[in-house]
């Protein structure tokens, strides 16, 4: 009853001229229709081929601001060594002009297994201060790390979502467990190396440390007991000077401090600083610790991991950039085939990878499940077999439209775009729905054949049809521009809205009218082979 203004009175001449393009073309489309079938088939078998192509990952790389380090030095290395490597690495990173502050943890502590291996955590700068990302600091980051002698330095982002809890040098883990320990300690080294020439992977690094020379110290046992020296005096001994152990508290007015009992630095550098130990006997003489024991060296494990109740060797890894999860997995696993691996080595995933692998045969079924509950559903409510399939042949061009776009975008099919499409599952077939629904009340009340109740149905729909697609369209353009803190993560879902709707919204248009026509047809054809059936053949002459 309003008097409509300019914009509204040009916005309605706009649509009325694309209704009338529509109408055009769907009147040429619904006389060539096998032509549009075989379109329908054709994106059916695309979606699939596109389906085994596209690379697949769990979740995307996110950019928290946030980094996390791990610092491996040569195994018979002391704390203080280990402090003075782990302060020049976090000099090097405190010089990046992207990173905000460090903190650096040394010795074996909690994350840290071992005195040779250390932690830090790196804190970026906002995203406004920095123009760069955290995959591209851990890049720039990484050629630097070559200047530090005697060390090795790993990087991994922090992530939102992670899965798992083993501390690792990367963000990935590849475990080999053997009831053999020699066996593991010879295969996991050549694996290792394996992994180190595949190009997809980087920063592979593994927890096995079974070189560690270690300092024996043989007593004498008849001597010392001669001497009147116990073992106990000479562990006690031992410890004082190389250990440390707190003798007492000095209590100020403020404050309290423990005092603590160790040799002096210098004489703690060198298996020679031995020869300088004196141990009291009961006589309360000193012994030279030379003259009750034998010193010598060996090689010797520093740390035997375990997996559940078997020895184990996890090998970490990093994605190069631009590589996706499942070909680092493909890639792993054929190369420990090419290798003729012994069938009592067993290697597995572990965390995000193996939530990985089982996702892999986890997704078809959820995506057929998914389909199966939306057929059921809308089985009864037309009570029907056919027109369900009618609508569910409009979801082949939403998932081409998705899969496309996130291949275009360089991102993987993940969780994230898996759940995408689901969603565009309940919004691709609500076009089909108001289309099919439409057509069926023509065709009862108005005694329409098919192909004129399904012609004006599109006509009648093509309005609301529209409103509901762009409002999607607008609602997911958010979710795949958007910038900031974990954007990574929604990302891949608002493509897949995108694009799914970009392509299905031109062919469900043409390809649903088109479907109708033929399992209707399909329909009234087994309609009428079964009454044949059932119709009673009639009594011969003289019965």
């Amino acid at each position: 009853e309003h008097k409509a203004n300019r914009l509204s009175r040009g916005a309605e001449h706009v649509f009325e001229a694309i209704l009338a393009g529509y109408d055009r073309s769907l009147r040429w489309v619904l006389s060539h229709q096998p032509l549009m079938l075989l379109v329908t088939l054709g994106l059916i078998a695309l979606t699939g081929y596109l389906y085994v192509i596209i690379p697949k990952g769990f979740f995307p790389q996110q950019d928290t601001g946030f980094i996390s380090g791990q610092v491996q030095a040569r195994q018979d290395i002391s704390f203080a060594g280990m402090t003075k490597v782990v302060h020049q690495v976090a000099d090097i990173v405190r010089k990046d002009p992207a990173v905000h502050a460090v903190v650096e943890f040394a010795g074996a502590t909690g994350g840290n297994s071992t005195e040779s291996t250390a932690r830090m955590m790196i804190q970026l700068k906002s995203f406004g201060d920095r123009n760069v990302s955290v995959q591209q600091v851990i890049q720039r980051l990484r050629p630097k790390m070559l200047q530090v002698v005697g060390a090795k330095v790993f990087f991994q982002a922090g992530q939102d979502v992670t899965i798992g809890g083993r501390v690792s040098q990367a963000q990935y883990q590849y475990t080999l467990s053997d009831t053999n320990t020699d066996e593991l300690n010879e295969w996991a080294p050549k694996i290792q190396q394996g992994m180190q020439q595949i190009k997809v992977l980087q920063d592979v690094a593994t927890d096995q440390q079974i070189a560690s020379p270690h300092v024996t110290i043989d007593i004498d046992r008849n001597t010392a007991s001669r001497l009147g020296i116990s073992l106990q005096t000479i562990d006690n001994t031992l410890y004082d000077a190389f250990g440390q152990s707190q003798i007492g508290t000095i209590y100020a007015p403020t404050n309290q401090y423990k005092v603590i009992l160790e040799a002096q630095p210098q004489f703690q550098d060198t298996p020679d600083a031995l020869e300088r130990i004196y141990v009291p006997n009961s006589a309360g003489g000193q012994v030279p610790l030379s003259a009750i024991a034998h010193f010598g060296t060996k090689v010797e494990p520093l740390t035997v991991n375990h997996q559940g109740q078997f020895p184990a060797v996890t090998l970490s890894f990093n994605l190069a950039p631009g590589a996706s999860l499942s070909q680092a997995v493909d890639e792993i696993q054929a190369m420990q085939d090419k290798l003729h691996v012994p069938q009592t080595l067993q290697g597995s995933f572990q965390g995000t990878a193996q939530a990985f692998q089982d996702s892999l045969t986890s997704t078809p079924l959820l995506v057929a499940a998914a389909i199966f509950v939306v057929y059921i559903v809308l089985g009864m409510l037309y009570e029907s077999y056919i027109h369900p399939i009618t609508i569910l042949s409009a979801l082949p061009s939403a998932g081409v439209g998705a899969l496309i776009m996130l291949m275009a975008t360089g991102y993987d099919l993940d969780v994230i775009g898996l759940i995408g499409i689901i969603l565009l599952i309940g919004i691709v077939k609500k076009n089909a729905i108001m289309m099919i629904d439409f057509a069926l009340e023509a065709e009862r009340d108005e005694g329409l054949s098919p192909q004129a109740s399904i012609h004006k149905a599109c006509i009648l729909r093509f309005r609301p049809i529209m409103m509901t697609t762009f409002c999607a369209l607008f609602a997911g353009l958010p979710l795949a521009v958007g910038t900031g803190a974990g954007s990574e993560l929604r990302r891949p879902m608002g493509i897949a809205i995108v694009g799914g709707l970009l392509v299905s919204q031109v062919l469900t248009l043409y390809t649903t009218p088109v479907i109708y026509l033929y399992l209707d047809r399909a329909a009234r054809w087994v309609s009428t082979k079964f009454r044949r059936k059932r119709m009673p053949q009639p009594a011969a002459v003289g019965e």
